[in-house]
C-alpha cells in the first residue's frame, strides 16, 4: 500500500479540523462553567467545572460502560 501526499495532505487537514473543533468546544465549555474529561498522560483528568484545580483519576479506574452519567 502506497500513501501519495494528496492523502497524506488530506489526514493533515482531517487532523486540523478535528483540533480546531475540539478547541472550540473546551473553550465553550470554559466559558459556560461546566467540566470537561480529557485523556491526559495515562489517565482521565477533570479540569474546570465547579472544581479550580486539576483532578485526576487513576488510568485503572475505568469508567462504567453501562452508567450514563
Amino acid at each position: 500500500m502506497t500513501i501519495s501526499l494528496e492523502d497524506s495532505a488530506k489526514g493533515q487537514a482531517a487532523l486540523n479540523a478535528l483540533q480546531r473543533a475540539v478547541a472550540k468546544a473546551l473553550d465553550k465549555k470554559q466559558r459556560l462553567g461546566q467540566y470537561a474529561v480529557i485523556w491526559q498522560d495515562g489517565k482521565l483528568v477533570i479540569i474546570w467545572g465547579e472544581m479550580n484545580a486539576l483532578n485526576s483519576l487513576p488510568s485503572t479506574e475505568k469508567p462504567n460502560a453501562g452508567n450514563n452519567v
